[in-house]
């Protein structure tokens, strides 16, 4: 690891130029050779790897199954369904030589793959016995996006990709609804991120979907981030690619689908969301490494192998507990860069042991958000680590909380409304009388778009005013600029 010094921008004086400097000081990602593509570097990667281990079992505890499908698709799967190509249209890329020669047929580079999976779910369906069919699959995919941001948004980006199909639209809806709790549960018990959760207005809805639900995390600058969508697809798509199945009458029925999926923009909201001026704040549950183990050299060459001994026997005690740490003992840099390195690659929990731990059979501890030092004793390290690490995920959690509170604003007047995207970037929660005409006004006006209705005000049905057009309206909705 070569050694590193803290220049990062303070964050809330400019969170994007912060940003960035965190994703290349902390080694995460690097940009790729072609506009909007990074490089997840091994640190970086290493928290996909995690993200996939959290939420892989969770779905085929479930019964989804993991399968893989082509990155080619044929332009002509796309053309039958026209909502889908048309709302995908600007950012498709598409191949039209192979081997030297012009293709009789369009290829594009999968944005998504609900045709490509349709089309082979119509021969794998015949009977209701056949359902329900849950497939995910774990994949890359490229869209071609004018305005891209690491991690945020990019031509290309890792993601997964859940697709279901049922006899009934209850049963798809409950899926939908299932596949959103789980996006919500991943956000708050492992990346310690409080959510808005909601379901889109029809403008902002997935192309070729009856209903579309979303995770909106608040970022600490006020702007919505979109983490994860849910989409119930009704029979658009079994009746665009001919999916049947024989009912118990032996009637020929349209099956009802789902589509549902959490990309590498999951590990752009988590560095937003928690951080600080010296770099990130991993929360322990997803860090690649919780612990972080420094020897500090010693001039007494005796006392420099009985550290190394300490520190070796350290690592076994958290290899037999399953703690992942990453020992620095790189002693050609100073305490001072490795603890640096340490702050802004955001490890939990650090552990320092010099001549004096070795004395004392001791430890020196601190974590990541308080950054106090105690000395714990060697035998009791391990119960230190786990109590230690569920202080700093709830604190975190219970942060993300506060911001989110803190950045969401009810209002009752457009002046107000104005006056808050302009200049304060906030969260809006605002009774709209659900006219995509005041909607788009909305935005031309203030760059502000519809977020969600929540969850639990879905059902509301109270005597208010519409935010810009003043008629009456039954349900307030998130407003917010978005990344």
């Amino acid at each position: 690891m070569t050694q590193t010094k803290n220049t990062l921008p303070k964050k809330e004086d400019d969170i994007s130029k912060w940003y960035l400097a965190v994703i290349e000081q902390a080694r995460l990602a690097d940009y790729g050779k072609t506009k909007g593509t990074i490089i997840l570097r091994p640190y970086g990667y290493a928290l996909w790897e995690n993200i996939q281990a959290c939420l892989d079992p969770l779905f085929k505890k479930h019964g989804v199954e993991n399968a893989y499908f082509p990155l080619l698709i044929p332009y002509s799967l796309l053309e039958k369904e026209k909502k889908h190509v048309a709302g995908f249209s600007p950012e498709l890329a598409i191949v039209t030589i192979g081997g030297g020669e012009e293709l009789t047929e369009k290829l594009v580079v999968r944005p998504t793959s609900e045709t490509i999976m349709y089309d082979a779910f119509a021969n794998w369906i015949e009977s209701y016995k056949d359902l329900p069919l849950k497939i995910n699959q774990w994949c890359n995919v490229v869209r071609w996006e004018l305005r891209t941001f690491p991690f945020l948004r990019g031509s290309e980006f890792l993601w997964q990709e859940g697709h279901t199909v049922h006899k009934t639209n209850e049963e798809a809806q409950a899926m939908t609804l299932q596949a959103l709790d789980w996006y919500r549960s991943f956000y708050e018990d492992v990346l310690a991120i409080s959510s808005y959760v909601g379901e889109k207005s029809g403008s902002e809805r997935f192309a070729g979907a009856d209903r579309t639900f979303s995770i909106e995390l608040v970022i600490p600058d006020g702007k919505a981030l979109q983490a994860a969508t849910s989409h119930n697809l009704g029979q658009n798509f079994s009746k665009s690619f001919k999916i049947q199945y024989s009912d118990e009458n032996n009637k020929q029925q349209y099956p009802f689908q789902t589509s549902w999926g959490l990309s590498t923009r999951s590990i752009g909201g988590l560095i937003l969301s928690h951080g600080d001026d010296n770099g990130l704040i991993m929360p322990p549950r997803i860090a690649p490494y919780q612990v972080v183990i420094i020897p500090i050299d010693s001039r007494s060459d005796e006392t420099n192998r009985e550290i190394k001994v300490m520190v070796k026997k350290l690592e076994g005690v958290f290899e037999k507990n399953q703690i992942r740490f990453l020992v620095m003992d790189d002693y050609d840099k100073t305490i001072g860069y490795r603890l640096n390195t340490s702050e802004i690659m955001g490890i939990p929990i650090r552990i320092e042991v010099g001549g004096d731990e070795v004395a004392k059979n001791s430890l020196t501890v601190s974590d990541r958000i308080l950054l106090k030092k105690r000395h714990i004793p060697f035998d009791g390290i391990v119960e230190a680590m786990e109590d230690t690490m569920e202080m700093v995920q709830k604190e975190l959690l219970k942060l993300s909380k506060f911001n989110k509170e803190n950045k969401t604003k009810e209002v009752e007047t457009f002046e107000e409304f104005e006056k808050i995207m302009l200049e304060d970037k906030q969260f809006i929660r605002a009774f709209w009388c659900e006219s995509s005409t005041c909607e788009s006004k909305i935005k031309e006006k203030t760059t502000a778009t519809t977020r969600v209705i929540e969850l639990d005000r879905m059902n509301d049905n109270h005597k208010g005013s519409c935010i810009y057009c003043g008629n009456p309206a039954r349900r307030k909705w998130l407003f917010a600029q978005s990344y």
